[in-house]
């Protein structure tokens, strides 16, 4: 038995050398500094400068406005700089690990540096008073350098578009080692460039969300903006690219998963332009945006409502006339689809759909508490009107 417990301990050792071993050789942040230095110097003066239109928030929230600027930019300079070789999208896949490394860091840096800030500059906004839950849920509602709302930049500017870059990259650097891209590949571009387009096509809808006039800016959305979304969200572009270099599916499966996926994206896009333009018509904050692409019934006339007591209307119409949550379903769809492009042989690729239902499916229960206490009886009217939650006739 001891000798068997020695055994045991010497091979975890030998797996911990190992493992630092490998951080050591691979995950290193040196080789991140290329691609950090060009996002840098791009992204945030877009963000600030490129021309737009103000967005009105809904809540009453101290606002300085929004420019909403064009994403196109960060994908020409993406495609001048690999295309003049000086800089290889697919050098993200072979510094995946310091790419990683730098988004780990700065997203703990950057929550400690904001907690302290805050409590500096005196912004706290609802502290509860223990420092932990105060860090890790932030304290700060709104912070920012100039007109440049910290927050928002990194939920939508960080985020989705390094989560484009990471996709676009493993693509690449599958067709430099193979000489091809595979469907279930070329399925994940697809993807995660319409999920990123609709973010920054859709961006002047952003400020009405939870996170941007609720949530405040701690550890919990700091760290999953610079390395969850990013690094998390792309197992499956990764995963194919490292485990499954090949892999294809039968051709009718491929194009289920697309038909699939597109169809769940179309709902999607439409079903959140459609409240959110329902919300900004009644308050007369509404302007047309002519980003692409624009989808056909992403816009009602005249949709039927509940007017609430409190004040609010409730939507009743157009998608929201099936399912109370059916953004929320299509979401799940379009996880799975990312999911069964790599198949059944590991967990990994699933590991999104199971932690965005999961997360889903917790914030739909705090949500239909949520209004239910708010709206009372009108809330009653809303669910006896629109009676299912994420699909139709079913629950």
């Amino acid at each position: 038995m001891l000798f068997k417990v020695i055994t045991v301990l010497c091979y975890t050792k030998q797996l911990q050398l190992q493992l630092i071993h490998e951080l050591t050789r691979n995950a290193g942040p040196e080789g991140s500094k290329p691609l950090l230095s060009a996002y840098r110097h791009t992204s945030s003066p877009s963000h600030v400068h490129f021309p737009a239109h103000t967005t009105k928030t809904l809540a009453p929230l101290p606002s300085l406005g929004l420019q909403v600027a064009s994403w196109w930019l960060t994908i020409v300079l993406f495609a001048g700089l690999h295309y003049t070789n000086t800089f290889k999208l697919s050098a993200i896949i072979d510094n995946f690990g310091s790419y990683l490394t730098v988004a780990v860091v700065a997203g703990d840096v950057i929550t400690v540096a904001t907690y302290v800030i805050c409590r500096v500059l005196k912004q706290e906004h609802y502290p509860s008073g223990n420092v932990v839950y105060d860090m890790f849920m932030g304290i700060w509602l709104n912070p920012r350098i100039g007109i440049l709302d910290l927050k928002m930049f990194a939920e939508i500017r960080i985020s989705w578009i390094l989560l484009f870059a990471v996709t676009a990259g493993s693509a690449v650097k599958q067709y430099e080692d193979t000489g091809h891209v595979t469907t279930s590949m070329m399925i994940m571009v697809l993807a995660h460039f319409l999920y990123t387009n609709a973010c920054m096509k859709g961006e002047e809808c952003i400020p009405t969300t939870w996170d941007i006039f609720h949530e405040r800016w701690g550890f919990m959305l700091i760290f999953w903006n610079f390395a969850g979304v990013p690094f998390a969200y792309t197992f499956q572009s990764v995963f194919l690219y490292f485990n499954k270099p090949t892999f294809e599916h039968p051709p009718l499966a491929a194009g289920l998963i697309c038909v699939v996926l597109l169809v769940a994206y179309y709902i999607w896009d439409t079903a959140n332009s459609q409240k959110n333009h329902f919300r900004m018509k009644d308050r007369g904050t509404y302007i047309k945006r002519h980003a692409f692409p624009q989808l056909p019934w992403r816009t009602l006339d005249n949709p039927s409502f509940i007017q609430t007591k409190q004040g609010n209307k409730l939507l009743t119409g157009g998608w929201w006339a099936y399912a109370r949550k059916i953004p929320y379903t299509c979401d799940m769809c379009m996880a799975l689809c990312w999911g069964l492009t790599c198949g059944f042989t590991h967990f990994l690729p699933y590991f999104y759909y199971f932690f965005f239902t999961g997360f889903i499916t917790h914030r739909m229960i705090r949500d239909q508490g949520r209004c239910a206490k708010k709206y009372g009886k009108d809330w009653d009217r809303y669910t006896g009107a629109v009676p299912y939650i994420f699909i139709p006739g079913v629950i």
